[in-house]
């Protein structure tokens, strides 16, 4: 009697660990994984792995390799002897890398050096600022020397007021070496102030050491180009947007082959995120958008013949290929993510078509979680197209109940709606609070078709937001959609949304919580930082009357002239460090609602960007987001 009492109990202690759900506090406690390459031998996966600490107010890192065939993961304190270092050139003589210059005059001592407790700063164009730093007239640029502790760097940018690696975000994946060593090729936007802000041109240019000269490798081509990799057999290949102004373009692998431009994805309906060559320079393998998840594909190399490449997707599931590592024999290293699951590194197998998972960062924290339910639903559309809508359901969900539904909007508003994982927007915790979650592949998203991702440019407020409309009603069938307490939530282009469903919802909505949004198109245009985004995306300038199409940009789809209609609850966040969409809009829209009577609340991050990265703010994020949908909804 007494052994069958204890089973029980053990019994009863392991189902209840196994209902643990997830939390704001423990989703900070996750590792945050990502890969640095294969080790020189090629036998182990070298990775990094970030810890959030909240006491700390930082993150800690941990180093680690583990055996690209499966095996126990070792901590090591440094890298370096263990990876092979691409900055240095294949004869083994120089080291490539990066530096910071200053170019420009901007500071008033710059001007005036016997004021120098001045802080004035001068501007004779627009990039005076970007993402979420001002211009101080410093540079990126890129440097190399002979490959030893002593010797002294060229700066092959030399005087040019121009970044490479881009910013904000480049790194040294904006820099490669010839084969031969002879010559350096480097990513740059060849332009400044005005014209800088206006265009998405970059370029990729290559450097010859001997010479000091340098020549434009995609003069022709107006748009983004960017990621340059040698092939195995020494051809140039890069990713490629075809027009100027347009950052969403349909991205396409591009290969110089005996003086020729092949492009090996022209003839497929998509748009390519990275990319790797097959050992025997045969195949490029590259990772997508597709139909709500982001995966492998392969595309064939046929040369100089008339053979149409052929695009192949060697994998599918409800899961994200969040990245691409590196080739191993018959194995691609990628990392991994769903909505329940952070990244973590897998191998997949070429030909056997088998997964392996390499880390386990966090595993076991999963298995002590009840996970949510993620389903796929395709709802018609109010112009007769089927559009792909996930739906998550709570942990232990239960169809003879009613759950309050949160409709999540997705940013971008090109950025796909996928099996990622965020530390913010996070599904997973959603539903462990007891929300359902909508999240429609509304028009724009990629991984539908390049038609389906443009409809939303110039057409902000229009047929995107019968998307949206058409999935939450969709959903509020069901029977365990709590009709009378649906919620809107949403940042950036999420947050517009937000703005313009709160003046259109017809009393849907019980409450709206939008982050970082555009409330103001007017103003918008008028301070944000990248100019070439609003021209496309608007149609033009507020002030060309004669624009039809920017026109409507400006009033049909601005949200500030549908605040008369308000009537709902709605959490405005915002960064101060924001310049993509800067502080004024949250500013204008909390005004708004506080002068309407409307109950409303601005939480305001004095020192964050369009994200939330520091760990006690990223907490205070996810409790005051709770926290507003427990007293709204």
């Amino acid at each position: 009697m007494k052994k069958i009492v204890f089973i029980t109990l053990i019994m009863i202690n392991l189902n209840a660990m196994a209902q643990n759900t997830m939390s704001p506090e423990l989703l900070l406690k996750l590792g945050r994984v990502s890969t640095l390459g294969l080790s020189k031998d090629g036998k182990n996966i070298v990775y990094k792995v970030d810890f959030p600490s909240v006491e700390e107010n930082a993150s800690n890192s941990k180093f680690y390799t583990s055996p690209i065939n499966g095996g126990t993961p070792t901590e090591i304190k440094d890298t370096k002897e263990l990876l092979n270092n691409k900055n240095v050139s294949a004869d083994g003589k120089y080291i490539v890398y990066d530096d910071e210059v200053k170019i420009d005059k901007v500071h008033g001592k710059d001007f005036y050096s016997e004021l120098e407790k001045s802080n004035v700063q001068i501007y004779n164009g627009l990039d005076y600022r970007h993402w979420d730093k001002w211009n101080e007239g410093k540079f990126n640029h890129v440097f190399y020397k002979e490959n030893k502790d002593d010797s002294v760097g060229i700066d092959i940018l030399k005087g040019e007021n121009f970044d490479s690696p881009q910013k904000p975000f480049g790194g040294d994946e904006d820099y490669i070496w010839s084969p031969d060593s002879k010559s350096i090729l480097y990513v740059c936007k060849k332009k400044s102030g005005t014209a800088y802000a206006t265009s998405t041109n970059t370029d990729i240019y290559e450097y010859n050491l001997e010479t000091k000269k340098t020549i434009n490798r995609t003069e022709g081509n107006l748009g983004y180009d960017t990621q340059p990799k040698f092939s195995p057999t020494g051809n140039l290949t890069w990713l490629q947007m075809k027009r100027d102004g347009y950052e969403a373009d349909k991205n396409d692998i591009i290969v110089n082959f005996k003086g020729m431009n092949i492009n090996l994805t022209a003839n497929w309906d998509g748009t390519v995120e990275s990319f790797l060559w097959s050992v025997d320079g045969k195949k490029v393998y590259f990772q997508a958008p597709i139909d709500g998840t982001i995966q492998l594909f392969e595309v064939d190399f046929p040369g100089l013949t008339k053979k149409l490449p052929q695009v192949i997707q060697l994998t599918n599931g409800d899961f994200d290929i969040a990245s691409l590592v590196s080739l191993s024999g018959e194995n691609i290293i990628v990392t991994r993510t769903d909505i329940n699951h952070a990244a973590e590194i897998y191998s997949y197998n070429l030909k056997k078509k088998t997964w392996h998972q390499l880390s386990n960062v966090n595993t076991e924290t999963y298995k002590n979680l009840a996970l949510s339910k993620t389903e796929r639903r395709y709802v018609t559309t109010t112009d007769g197209k089927k559009m792909l809508v996930w739906v998550i359901l709570p942990p232990n969900f239960d169809a003879s109940k009613k759950y309050p539904t949160l409709l999540y909007c997705q940013g971008g508003p090109q950025s796909p709606l996928t099996q990622f994982y965020s530390f913010r927007w996070n599904f997973q915790l959603m539903a462990a609070n007891g929300y359902i979650v909508v999240a429609p592949n509304r028009r724009g998203m990629q991984g539908h078709g390049v038609e389906w991702n443009e409809q939303i440019s110039k057409d902000w407020g229009g047929q995107v937001m019968d998307d949206y409309l058409s999935a939450i009603d969709d959903i509020s069938k069901e029977k365990y959609v709590d009709k009378t307490r649906l919620g809107c939530i949403g940042a950036s282009y999420g947050g517009y949304s937000v703005y313009y469903l709160a003046g259109i919802h017809n009393n849907r909505f019980k409450t709206f919580i939008a982050h970082d949004g555009v409330f103001n198109t007017q103003s918008m245009f008028g301070t944000t930082e990248e100019i070439f985004f609003n021209y496309w995306d608007f149609g033009g300038a507020y002030w060309e009357k004669d624009n039809a199409t920017a026109q409507k940009a400006y009033t049909k789809f601005n949200p500030i002239n549908f605040v008369d209609k308000w009537n709902t609850p709605i959490l405005i966040i915002q960064g101060g460090n924001d310049f993509r969409v800067p502080i004024g809009q949250a500013q204008e829209a909390f005004q708004a609602a506080q002068m309407l009577s409307i109950k409303s609340r601005l939480l305001y991050f004095p020192e964050e960007n369009h994200w939330i990265l520091k760990p006690q703010n990223a907490l205070v994020w996810q409790r005051e987001f709770y926290k507003w949908l427990k007293e709204t909804l």
